[in-house]
């Protein structure tokens, strides 16, 4: 049963990991990649000096450092939250409402973004000219409001789906530590914070701790979907430039060296991350 895991990573994660070659090769569509010429760190030294490079690490940082320190407490409260529901059938429906989202695509959660803050012909936009307000604001078009539109998407998109891992850990807690905390006066906040948080922090630093891996990553799909000529100096990041550079500017050596910037980063921050843990504390990776 792990065989077709083993393969799966096999094929589409280590063998790729040759391609790596580029980065340190001036890529020749003749020679391929053994045959090209080696040009060193040049394309790393390259990419430093642009000027584009500190505003796409700092976008990038900013947006994945939302996704990563902002939103971590949303999972976890849904979670509790359901975790407290005694009614089987409103838990279903409501899990079920709430981890749909996660299996749309990108496409079509930010189609649905437009059609809703569409100047004039949106539905927040009618609402507020209904109410008396101006109804022609381009929320799409104008930076002020990227964040928000960026993180609430992420977040409706995502939370349900990612509740699911810290529930399974809240059903592993002992019931008999709930009973004791009961019989020692303890209210349903109580044994929340004394409990049920002690008890799931664990999972909470082993998915924190791989989550940093994706530091330098913020997320191609929403990013390049969301990305307008208004909010452009904000939405604009690695990934997207990579796409850019790569794909469309067909320079495929200097884009491998950005990603491989990417995961080197995230690789160190990773272990540095869980050597940390392990000092503090009993959980860790490895």
């Amino acid at each position: 049963m792990l065989l077709p895991c083993l393969v799966f990573f096999i094929v589409f994660s280590y063998i790729p990991m040759g391609g790596l070659l580029l980065a340190f090769k001036e890529y020749k569509f003749n020679k391929g990649i053994l045959g090209s010429p080696w040009i060193g760190f040049d394309y790393f030294v390259t990419f430093f000096n642009s000027y584009q490079s500190k505003s796409l690490i700092q976008n990038t940082l900013i947006i994945s450092s939302m996704k990563l320190f902002l939103y971590l407490p949303f999972p976890i409260i849904l979670a509790l939250m359901f975790n407290e529901v005694r009614n089987k059938w409103f838990k279903n429906i409501s899990q079920s409402v709430l981890y749909l989202p996660h299996f749309l695509s990108w496409v079509v959660v930010v189609g649905l973004i437009q059609r809703i803050l569409a100047p004039d012909t949106g539905l927040l936009n009618q609402f507020i000219a209904n109410v008396g307000g101006d109804g022609s604001t381009f929320y799409m078009m104008d930076p002020k409001y990227f964040y928000q539109i960026m993180f609430g998407s992420h977040l409706w998109k995502s939370i349900g789906w990612d509740s699911i891992i810290y529930m399974a850990a809240i059903s592993g807690v002992n019931p008999d530590m709930y009973e004791a905390a009961k019989i020692d006066g303890a209210g349903k906040l109580r044994e929340i914070w004394n409990i049920t948080l002690p008890s799931i922090m664990p999972t909470v630093v082993i998915l924190f701790i791989l989550s940093l891996g994706n530091i330098l990553s913020a997320g191609f799909d929403q990013l390049y979907l969301l990305r307008t000529p208004g909010n452009m100096q904000l939405s604009d990041i690695l990934d997207t430039y990579i796409i850019r550079v790569g794909l469309q500017g067909g320079q495929y050596g200097y884009a491998t060296a950005v990603g491989l910037l990417q995961g080197v980063i995230g690789l160190i921050l990773v272990v540095l991350a869980n050597r940390l843990s392990r000092k503090v504390s009993e959980t860790s990776l490895w």
